[in-house]
């Protein structure tokens, strides 16, 4: 995209329009990822026990609504996260790769990397108080509760709750893991989606358009969703806790861990799965679409020179 503007915007509807197809399975993977928290598997019921069995279990006694709870706050941070990383990465990586090499078109693996994780982890800081805020409405169910239960009326109420009795750094509770969380996840989805994107041409002579964003983005997805999971499922407690359950997230690790044994850092995986990969694809392939419309507008009104569109 020629203008940094340009690919927030496209990144932001993208991934509105990604979030909207794939909310409910976020809500069964926080549920997941907080059921039988701190206990042994022995002890922990089970109350959802898996992914379609969690999207059954709450349609039937929540309806649609209980799939759908924060909502809104997932628009607005979608739109915040996805706009600052899809919006900053390319300038990020085109500056640190001149400051390197001299020549902003070369290709470095490594500066990839570090431009997808700055990109992510600025948005996810930005966003941080509407994650936390849609992490406690989703975990919300009066009938199957798990973890610390929150009576929010919406996101409205709920920001003002937790401004009311924590104040600014309420807000923020548990933006460390988020943005080691999203580092993680964008350190690798778009080199990841670039990588894929640059070997299919080459080796499958697969030409720009739909089927090839389609089978890069579902590469990427993959690829995140191993790589973000763990923190993720840190980032979900640490949000939802009340008090101070976790002094850290080194505390929340340590004392997961050793009640829970290793595996329950991937709790809700493929609940995860489920939601990453249709958002990434929707995601990126959007972007793809949006961007290009987003270029014709600005060639339009004469805004911006003809340069190589780019997400």
């Amino acid at each position: 995209m020629s203008t940094t503007l340009g690919s927030f915007i496209a990144g932001g509807i993208a991934a509105c329009g990604a979030v909207t197809v794939t909310h409910g399975f976020e809500t069964v993977k926080i549920r997941l990822q907080l059921q039988g928290e701190l206990q042994s598997k022995k002890a922990a019921p089970r109350m959802y026990k898996g992914v379609f069995h969690g999207v059954k279990v709450i349609l039937s006694n929540e309806g649609p609504r209980g799939l759908l709870r924060g909502i809104n706050c997932a628009y607005v941070y979608q739109m915040t996260l996805n706009g600052c990383r899809l919006g900053f990465y390319e300038p990020l990586r085109a500056g640190v790769t001149k400051a390197i090499y001299h020549d902003p078109t070369v290709q470095s693996f490594g500066v990839n990397i570090f431009s997808g994780a700055a990109s992510g982890i600025l948005g996810a800081a930005a966003g941080s108080p509407f994650f936390l805020v849609k992490t406690r409405l989703q975990s919300y169910s009066p009938f199957l509760p798990v973890g610390t239960q929150h009576n929010y009326t919406g996101a409205v109420d709920g920001m003002r709750k937790i401004y009311t009795s924590e104040g600014i750094k309420g807000l923020y509770r548990g933006v460390g893991p988020a943005m080691v969380r999203t580092g993680f996840g964008s350190s690798v989805q778009l080199p990841t989606y670039y990588f894929a994107k640059r070997r299919l041409v080459k080796h499958l002579g697969m030409e720009e358009g739909m089927p090839l964003h389609i089978a890069s983005s579902t590469a990427s997805g993959f690829v995140v969703c191993c790589v973000m999971h763990p923190p993720d499922t840190i980032m979900s407690r640490m949000y939802n806790q009340t008090g101070n359950l976790y002094s850290s997230a080194f505390d929340c690790l340590y004392r997961t861990v050793k009640t829970e044994g290793i595996m329950a850092m991937y709790k809700g995986y493929f609940a995860h799965l489920a939601r990453i990969l249709p958002h990434t694809i929707l995601t990126l392939t959007l972007a793809e679409q949006t961007i290009k419309i987003m270029r014709k507008v600005e060639d339009r009104l004469g805004v911006s020179p003809h340069v190589e569109a780019k997400i």
